[in-house]
């Protein structure tokens, strides 16, 4: 399960690069037709950026609550079914302890 979530973020992360670098590509493009400053061009990066980290925390974030979530509702779900077998195992142990005393007696 943790892998499969590693892969899922760097997957995120793989795109967020391409992304990147196709933003500075088409903002490049529109400097060298002269649509765009190349000032403009530089705010308009640094802005896409910040809004793409901004946007990255925010999912990971969620993801990391999700994942503890998850490990805590699970945890508790183990921890209970753990505690259920172990009572029965008592149980048993107990019976076949009892069994034992009254074939030897």
């Amino acid at each position: 399960m943790i892998d499969s979530i590693k892969k899922t973020i760097l997957a995120g992360v793989g795109a967020a690069v391409v992304t990147k670098e196709k933003v500075q590509a088409g903002l490049e493009e529109f400097v060298k037709q002269g649509k765009l400053s190349a000032a403009d061009a530089q705010a308009m990066a640094e802005k896409i950026a910040q809004e793409g980290r901004r946007e990255f925390e925010s999912a990971s974030a969620k993801l990391g609550d999700a994942i503890r979530d998850l490990m805590a509702t699970s945890g508790d779900k183990y921890i209970a079914r753990i505690e259920a077998l172990e009572a029965r195992v008592s149980a048993l142990e107990g019976k076949s302890a009892a069994g034992a005393k009254r074939s030897k007696s």
